[in-house]
């Protein structure tokens, strides 16, 4: 099967020309300015631009906590994905305390095979630390599993700045990379049972007990640790200001550090906490929402390369899950949904809004997540020999963001109302085209993505 793109801007990290790209089976066989090939379908691309399939590698799909499930499983989540211009997903695969790694994935391979509409692959969730875990962290790599997740919060998943400083020395010799997240525990229990004892128990209390500093002291600890252990890292879901100060602290003293940020804390402000009828529940994920002098920051950050990737930290919940926490903010199930509404909303408050290049948006959502996660080569890119993962999008017109017309099973949507500039055209993952002007095409194409190590050069 052969399909020419005639026409396209085509977009990448690296800059963006108008020319014409031919796609033989599920590879970019040739660009160039005038393509001929007769038997090929053609596809005018003309007022539209073509970006690489975007990667978010920051997804919790079928996902057990706070007592329930996440609402979207890997059919639904990647489905609303795919929708969303995210031809790969990278999700966590969680074993248990006391659980092995192999059992962890396999496990997630159970939840995700023959059931992912776009490709996948697994980062593996360290919450123990002992001889047994260390000795299988060659075995998931040589499954393809190149990138670790550590917690310096939650009782259920957190290991301490022992067990952290020696993983980090593992990984960095068997040239994996560690993804942390970055609070400190003690403090927000602190203050939680103070918010508690004055009987606060309404959503408004989220923010105030994981305020920005407990955020930005734990960034700084991972990043010590990491100096010490002479390793690169990655600060996921990174929120505030005082974080960033810590990022940029740790990059005098030469260190390398990756910065991820998500849509919610570029967007969504924490005042949405206070909102009558428990409204303000819709909004609970950890790191809470921050303020508009933190939105700011991450913004300048992304335009200056100092913030390297937006993936979405997608954990949905209905409304009715959500409601479990209507007596006790502590038990409101933490996370918002984002896979499905990411790339428009990157574009139309990022690009047309002239904060950042449309160039930076396919470096942020692709060309790094590739490269961080070791996909280069096959995804991240426009290139020839690389996937033909395409997002054909429109940037004319108008629509504005409805729950009630997206694909993802939950029953709100934290942008509900946003106006958004253009739209997503056409999805091609592989050179198969799978959504167009909103419907799903193709339900369960994807494949599973062994990847290689990751490329820490950048």
């Amino acid at each position: 099967m052969k399909t020419l793109f005639r026409n396209a801007c085509v977009v990448n990290a690296d800059g963006a020309r108008t020319c014409d790209v031919l796609v033989c089976g599920e590879k970019i066989k040739l660009i160039d300015e005038h393509i001929e090939s007769p038997d090929a379908e053609v596809v005018d691309c003309g007022g539209l631009l073509m970006f690489p399939g975007a990667i978010d590698a920051h997804t919790h799909f079928d996902l057990d906590v706070a007592g329930t499930t996440t609402a979207d499983d890997f059919a639904s989540g990647s489905r609303a994905a795919l929708r969303g211009g995210a031809t790969t997903v990278i999700d966590f695969a969680c074993p248990n305390k006391g659980e092995s790694l192999r059992h962890g994935l396999e496990l997630w391979h159970e939840k995700a095979d023959g059931r992912t509409a776009c490709d996948y692959g697994f980062h593996m969730t360290i919450d123990d630390w002992n001889d047994s875990i260390r000795a299988e962290l060659p075995e998931m790599i040589a499954r393809g599993v190149t990138s670790f997740k550590m917690y310096l919060t939650y009782p259920a998943m957190m290991i301490g700045d022992q067990a952290v400083f020696e993983a980090l020395r593992e990984l960095k010799s068997l040239g994996a990379v560690a993804g942390v997240h970055c609070e400190n525990a003690g403090v927000i229990d602190a203050l939680i049972a103070a918010r508690k004892a004055a009987g606060a128990l309404s959503p408004a209390s989220h923010p105030l007990c994981r305020p920005d500093l407990t955020e930005a002291e734990a960034v700084g600890r991972l990043l010590k640790l990491a100096a010490l252990a002479d390793t690169p890292v990655v600060a996921v879901h990174t929120t505030c200001a005082a974080a960033m100060r810590e990022v940029e602290a740790a990059r005098a003293r030469g260190q390398k550090v990756y910065v991820e940020t998500c849509p919610q804390y570029l967007l969504l402000e924490d005042r949405y906490y206070g909102l009558p009828d428990f409204e303000g529940a819709r909004y609970v994920c950890a790191p809470p929402l921050r303020k508009p002098k933190d939105q700011a920051r991450l913004w300048r950050g992304l335009a200056a390369g100092e913030i390297q990737t937006v993936n979405t930290d997608h954990c949905s919940f209905t409304l009715a899950q959500k409601a479990m926490g209507r007596e006790d903010f502590t038990k409101i199930p933490g996370g918002v949904p984002g896979v499905e509404t990411r790339f428009e909303l990157l574009y139309t408050y990022g690009v047309a809004a002239g904060r950042i290049t449309k160039e930076k948006l396919a470096e942020v959502l692709s060309a790094n997540n590739a490269r961080l996660y070791g996909l280069w080569g096959r995804k991240g890119a426009i290139r020839e020999g690389f996937d033909a993962d395409l997002v054909l999008y429109d940037p004319r017109g108008e629509h504005a963001i409805h729950a009630a017309e997206l694909i993802a099973n939950v029953d709100y949507n934290p942008y509900e109302g946003f106006p958004i500039n253009g739209s997503i055209r056409q999805v091609w993952l592989r050179g198969r085209k799978t959504v167009e002007n909103g419907k799903l095409l193709e339900e369960n194409g994807g494949q599973y993505l062994p990847r290689a190590l990751p490329d820490l050069s950048f």
